[in-house]
């Protein structure tokens, strides 16, 4: 991101940006309360041309705020919205060039598939010939050349979701807003629609910017995503950066699964910590993000379940084994989960805490059983703290 110091004109918050024409999107210190609830707070962001960007967090972090200011129906208190390096805060929403998916999609039923797509385009006036084409070119764009004369009831979940996008993208938007579209959706045809989605926005080569509480959607179909929380951008980075090298305890905790302890700090070296777990007993970890962690300090202690390594323990072999880049405990399992490819093994540890360790998906634990005794182990570089969290 290229910024320039020019004094004709500033921000609230510095000097002008001057936006690089490779972003479709981009938001500079956008802020919008409600009362004294402040929504999104000094949120920036830019958005390279032709991605998928996903904004993901829990209910009422301000996501869905954060959107339809970019679509127009909000105004924000301050900050600054480009879309094509152009601001829009001065345009109404139907003369930006985004269009809006909803999770509920708003299909008209008395309409047929061809007369929904083209709907946008009567609205603009165009011409007969050219709203045939048009439709036409979107049908068999979305995998659906045969099916304009079609009703809505007569299409699938998959199908009726194609149709909305299709709508849209008849209005060639720079970009696509799409309000957690497959919520509506059964588990299995949901978890088809990320796959189709994302081969849907490489075809169509269109900005796509999806809004979601599902890290699962966030993480298969994206390019780049941002964490919200509390209306700030806890983090911004591709899938893998979010999920292996978490900023802070709270992506840590929301972006996959993790075991969670709390903690302090016996005592600290150039690169790794020192713990003591509130159970008593001792970790050896990193510092998570540009966490700083001083001895003494209260931490959150994170370790995911498939960084953990599981072994049974027979009478004749010891239930640890000493290290120095490597944590050990000895447990019990407690009870088997099996779901496939997201087995895990519940245990208890000889001190009391509980832990999901992933199963390998070799079969080597197909017979594990309850009561079983297990040793488990993982490694610094997966035991992540940060500054403990109020909550």
């Amino acid at each position: 991101m290229l910024m320039v110091r020019q004094p004709s004109r500033r921000l609230s918050k510095g000097w002008e940006y001057t936006t690089r024409m490779d972003y479709d999107l981009e938001c500079q210190s956008i802020v919008k309360t409600f009362g004294v609830f402040r929504a999104v707070d000094q949120v920036s962001f830019q958005i390279e041309r032709g991605s998928f960007f996903s904004i993901l967090g829990p209910s009422g972090c301000g996501k869905t705020t954060l959107m339809r200011m970019i679509a127009g129906f909000y105004e924000p208190d301050s900050g600054d919205i480009h879309i094509k390096g152009r601001s829009v805060l001065s345009t109404p929403p139907n003369r930006r060039p985004v269009n809006m998916v909803f999770q509920h999609l708003a299909l008209f039923p008395m309409m047929t598939v061809a007369e929904n797509i083209a709907y946008g385009l009567r609205r603009r006036r165009a011409s007969r010939s050219e709203i045939e084409t048009r439709v036409a070119d979107a049908l068999h764009r979305i995998g659906l050349p045969d099916s304009g004369e079609k009703r809505i009831d007569q299409l699938s979940g998959g199908q009726k979701q194609r149709i909305a996008i299709a709508r849209c993208m008849v209005l060639d938007p720079d970009v696509l807003l799409l309000d957690e579209p497959l919520g509506a959706l059964d588990l299995k045809l949901r978890e088809h629609m990320k796959v189709e989605l994302k081969q849907l926005q490489h075809q169509l080569g269109t900005t796509f910017v999806y809004i979601t509480h599902d890290q699962s959607e966030a993480l298969v179909m994206s390019d780049r995503v941002a964490v919200m929380n509390d209306g700030k951008f806890e983090q911004v980075g591709t899938p893998q950066d979010l999920y292996f090298q978490p900023d802070t305890a709270f992506v840590a905790g929301f972006v996959g699964d993790s075991n969670k302890w709390r903690g302090r700090v016996l005592n600290r070296d150039a690169t790794s910590l020192k713990l003591e777990a509130d159970s008593g007993e001792t970790l050896v970890g990193v510092p998570g993000g540009s966490a700083a962690a001083d001895r003494g300090m209260a931490v959150d202690i994170f370790v995911r379940p498939e960084s953990i390594s599981l072994r049974r323990v027979t009478s004749s072999e010891p239930t640890s084994t000493p290290g120095d880049t490597v944590n050990h405990r000895a447990a019990v399992v407690e009870s088997v989960l099996f779901n496939g490819a997201q087995s895990r093994a519940l245990v208890k540890t000889r001190q009391g805490e509980d832990m999901a360790v992933a199963l390998p998906q070799t079969g080597e634990y197909a017979d594990l059983r309850e009561g079983e005794e297990v040793t488990l182990a993982w490694s610094i570089e997966h035991c992540r703290c940060y500054p403990a969290s109020s909550g």
